[in-house]
């Protein structure tokens, strides 16, 4: 298995070389140059394992025998989900009329991003000890990712871990997460929107030679490893939804309705579908809506500012993760993908070709739902279940209420994160929720973080901030005699 650039310009690197990158050094983000074929004989050989077992098989389709043996392998993934609170890592919450919710959210930080982020630090840490290394890892968070950046890799010897957030946009819960993390290997940067912390990150891992010789690396859902293992919520889901047991003749089509905001979830639900599951795919928004405007209309522009929602994880106008699909619906040009994705990052719009619009729409469906709409959801939701719901998987299960599913057609919604992160939204919708004691015990820890101040060349100055505590990480590895790739 080797990997590619979504815009053309590198081929042939393992998964070791994708794993330690952020973007590709053209711009562009990692893909595997071929997918495997899921055959039904597969999936149905699938059918009942584990979600810890599922991982591995998913990871060994893209980590080569001689990169990470699969016993090693299975080590791995088992230790990184040992902490989830439930037993069975993912639970299927399964409520009236028709209503299944796939719970992603027994992490550590109470939300998806803690399975696919365990694993990918045990990756990590496998190489750097294996290899005597250390590297820098640089996030930028809209809420969840950081924090379970954080989690995952604090007190790490070969990490350090540097995360930028948008103070004031996030919910106290997803900021205490990170914040209260005192590690010395953990460095944590408050200001701006998730999208203005995008411009300087991409610029930093722009530079090449900052990359290599300080060893940078991203664990957003730019980082392949991630979207990877999201592969395995999705054929986990099938296996048990879709009903494939009953019909042995075909494999029956199953809908999945994902909240979105930088559509990593979306894109790994479409790598799925061309691996050979008949998924059908449903991107629901909040008012951040540049995903539906592209699907519906074409219209690829980002809005002049993010707007702030109720469910603030995909308070998100630069969807980076629908690279990654264009790539995979336009036959893997990489030429085309990147004059759109540079003419978009230029100027922060792009219309779509209607062609390429209406390839888009036959495999990705979409809704927008207001914050109005969030406080319904979750209000009904509990009248009719008793059955409370995180502002996030609100904005897909709206879907459920306004647009029910066609007879005999099976769906599933994706829950993203706990309720517990977001009690202000949880006691405006009326409900209460029991918090867990991990949660309450976050108000007496001590706090940490330095600020970005905003000034009127903002992103040249937060670049250098954060430029020169990567230099310092790098100057402390040498000054304590340890190797750095």
């Amino acid at each position: 298995m080797q990997y590619c650039s979504t815009r053309g310009g590198v081929h042939g690197w393992d998964f070791r070389d994708v794993l330690f990158s952020g973007y590709a050094p053209d711009g562009g983000m990692f893909m595997p140059e071929s997918l495997p074929v899921l055959s039904p004989d597969t999936l149905r050989c699938w059918k009942g394992l584990s979600y810890t077992k599922l991982v591995v098989e998913v990871a060994s389709l893209f980590i080569h025998n001689q990169l990470i043996p699969k016993q090693d392998l299975e080590v791995l993934v088992a230790e990184a989900l040992s902490g989830f609170s439930v037993p069975e890592i993912v639970r299927i919450a399964r409520l009236k009329e028709g209503l299944s919710v796939l719970e992603l959210f027994h992490g550590g930080t109470l939300a998806f991003k803690d399975l696919a982020m365990t694993c990918t630090v045990r990756f990590l840490d496998y190489f750097l000890r294996k290899e005597n290394c250390r590297a820098t890892v640089l996030v930028g968070t809209s809420g969840d990712t950081g924090g379970s950046a954080i989690q995952s890799a604090k007190g790490l010897s070969g990490l350090d871990v540097v995360v930028v957030y948008p103070q004031g946009r996030i919910t106290p819960v997803q900021e205490k997460h990170m914040i209260t993390c005192l590690e010395d290997n953990v460095h944590v940067f408050a200001d701006g929107s998730s999208d203005d912390i995008d411009q300087p990150l991409r610029r930093l891992f722009a530079d090449q030679e900052l990359v290599k010789s300080h060893s940078l690396m991203s664990l957003n859902s730019v980082n392949w490893s991630r979207v990877m293992i999201q592969l395995a919520h999705f054929i986990y889901a099938y296996l048990e939804l879709s009903g494939m047991e009953q019909n042995k003749a075909a494999l029956p089509e199953m809908e999945v309705v994902v909240p979105t905001g930088g559509a990593g979830n979306i894109a790994a639900g479409l790598i799925v579908r061309q691996m050979g599951l008949p998924l059908k795919m449903v991107a629901m928004v909040n008012s951040n809506d540049i995903v539906h405007r592209m699907v519906t209309t074409g219209d690829f522009s980002m809005a002049a500012n993010v707007t702030q929602t109720l469910a603030p994880a995909i308070d998100i106008q630069d969807p980076y993760n629908m690279e990654r699909v264009f790539w995979l619906l336009l036959d893997r040009d990489g030429s085309s993908v990147k004059n759109m994705m540079e003419e978009f990052q230029h100027t922060h719009r792009y219309s779509l070709p209607e062609n390429h619009r209406k390839l888009l729409s036959q495999v990705l469906s979409t809704g927008t739902v207001t914050d109005e709409g969030i406080l319904e959801t979750m209000r009904r939701c509990w009248d009719e279940n008793q059955y409370v719901l995180c502002p996030h998987t609100a904005v897909a299960v709206w879907h459920h209420y306004h647009c029910p599913p066609s007879p005999g057609l099976n769906r599933c919604y994706v829950a993203t994160a706990s309720p517990a992160k977001f009690q202000a939204v949880v006691q405006r919708a009326g409900l209460t929720f029991d918090l867990p004691e991990a949660v309450r015990s976050l108000d007496n820890l001590a706090t940490r973080y330095q600020n970005l101040e905003r000034s009127l060349d903002w992103c040249k100055d937060w670049e250098e901030r954060l430029r020169e505590k990567i230099l310092s990480l790098s100057s402390c590895r040498k000054n304590n005699g340890t190797y750095y790739s």
